[in-house]
C-alpha cells in the first residue's frame, strides 16, 4: 500500500562547470529543489566529502640502518624528522575494485635506493630525491611524483621500506595498528582524505512564476587521489547507505505526483475554477470592466498575472486590486500563481484552458 504524496521540484539533470577534465576542481549546479533542499542536500554531501571518503595513505616509513626519527644520517642534508614530513605529503592513488581479493589490505611497498657518484656528478653534488625515486611499483599511481624527500651528497645504498593502508579522515600516528612492526619501523600520522576544501552556495531559482526556489552550486576541490566527480558520487551513495537504515519504518511505500501525470479529484476542482470567466464571479463592474480591456478572460488568465503588473493596465487602481484579492482568497486562489504542473504558462494559458474546457463539453455529452 502507498501513500501519495505531491510533487517534489527535483532537478532533471547536474551540469558541472571544469576547466579540464582531469582537473582536481569542479562546480556542479543543480535545480530546482524545494526551498530549503538546497541547504540540506549542499551541507549533507560537504560533510560527508569532507569526512567519509577513503584513499590511501603511507603510515610507516623505514630506512635501513635508521632506528628512529630524532637523529641525523650520515650524507643526508635532511635530519630524519624533516624526512618523516616530507612523506606526509605522498599522494598516491589507488580505488580498491571489489572483484579483486583483498584490494584493501595493508601493502609495503620497498625500494633500493641508490645513489651513485655519478648521480652526484650530473646534479652538481647534491641528488634530489623524490617520491618517483622510491615508489615504482604497480600498485599506486604516484598523483605527485616531484615531491622532494631529501638531499643526498654523499653515494649511499639503503632500503626503504613504505607501508601503506586504505583509510578515512586524519590518523595521528599512535592511532595505528601494525602487528608485524619492526623495531625501526617509524609510524607516521596520515592523511587519507582525498578531498580538500568543498563549498556550497544556494541561490533563488524560477520555476514558472515562482522565484522561491533554491539552486545550489557545489565546489569541489580534491588532492588528485580522486576526482571531484569521485567525490560527489561517493559521497552520494554513503548518504543512501545511511538513509537505509531508517527503512525498517516504512509501513507505507510513498508515491509522488508527477507533471503530466493523472490528476487527483483536488486539481479536476482547481482547473474547473481556473476554467470559469470573468463575469462568472461576482467582480464590480468597474473591476471587471478594466480585466475585460486588458483581454483577462478567464481565472487561469488572471492568476497568472503577478501582482506588481495589475497596477500597470489602464484605469485599474489599488481598490480594484485589493476587491480581486479578495475574491481570489475566497476560492483560495491568488496572484502570481505557478500552474506548471499543469502545462500551463502565461504564453500559452487561453489555449490550454480552451482545450480544457472542450475536453470537459465532449465528457458531458457522453
Amino acid at each position: 500500500m502507498s501513500v501519495k504524496y505531491g510533487k517534489f521540484e527535483m532537478p532533471k539533470q547536474i551540469s558541472v562547470d571544469q576547466d579540464e577534465p582531469k582537473s582536481n576542481f569542479a562546480r556542479y549546479i543543480a535545480e530546482p529543489f524545494e526551498r530549503g533542499f538546497g541547504h540540506t542536500v549542499g551541507n549533507s554531501l560537504r560533510r560527508m566529502m569532507l569526512t567519509s571518503l577513503e584513499a590511501p595513505a603511507i603510515i610507516s616509513v623505514r630506512i635501513e640502518g635508521i632506528p628512529h626519527e630524532y637523529m641525523s644520517i650520515e650524507g643526508i642534508a635532511e635530519d630524519m624528522t624533516n624526512i618523516i614530513l616530507n612523506f606526509k605529503g605522498a599522494l598516491l592513488r589507488k580505488l580498491p575494485m571489489d572483484d579483486v581479493p583483498n584490494a584493501r589490505d595493508t601493502r609495503m611497498l620497498t625500494k633500493v635506493l641508490e645513489v651513485t657518484q655519478d648521480d652526484l656528478d650530473r646534479n652538481q653534488g647534491q641528488y634530489q630525491v623524490t617520491l618517483a625515486d622510491v615508489i615504482q611499483e604497480g600498485n599506486f599511481d604516484v598523483v605527485n611524483p616531484d615531491l622532494h624527500l631529501f638531499t643526498v651528497s654523499k653515494p649511499m645504498r639503503r632500503q626503504i621500506d613504505l607501508r601503506v593502508a586504505f583509510g578515512r579522515g586524519y590518523v595521528p600516528s599512535e592511532r595505528h595498528t601494525v602487528r608485524d612492526k619492526t623495531s625501526d619501523e617509524i609510524l607516521i600520522d596520515s592523511a587519507f582524505s582525498p578531498v580538500r576544501l568543498v563549498n556550497y552556495f544556494v541561490e533563488n531559482t524560477r520555476v514558472g512564476q515562482d522565484t522561491d526556489f533554491d539552486r545550489l552550486i557545489i565546489e569541489v576541490t580534491t588532492d588528485g587521489r580522486v576526482t571531484p566527480a569521485e567525490a560527489l558520487s561517493f559521497a552520494a551513495q554513503i548518504g543512501l547507505k545511511h538513509f537505509e537504515v531508517f527503512n525498517q519504518f516504512n509501513n507505507y511505500v510513498l508515491s509522488f505526483a508527477e507533471k503530466g501525470g493523472e490528476r487527483d479529484g483536488n486539481e479536476d476542482e482547481l482547473m474547473d475554477k481556473l476554467a470559469l470567466g470573468i463575469d462568472e464571479i461576482e467582480l464590480s463592474v468597474r473591476s471587471a470592466n478594466c480585466l475585460t480591456g486588458a483581454n483577462i478572460e478567464t481565472l487561469a488568465e488572471l492568476v497568472c498575472i503577478p501582482e506588481r503588473r495589475m497596477l500597470e493596465f489602464r484605469n485599474f487602481g489599488k481598490k480594484s486590486l485589493n476587491e480581486i484579492k479578495a475574491k481570489l482568497h475566497e476560492m483560495n486562489l491568488h496572484l502570481g500563481m505557478d500552474l506548471g504542473r499543469f502545462g500551463i504558462t502565461p504564453d500559452n494559458v487561453k489555449d490550454k484552458i480552451k482545450v480544457y474546457r472542450d475536453e470537459k463539453k465532449k465528457k458531458k455529452k457522453k
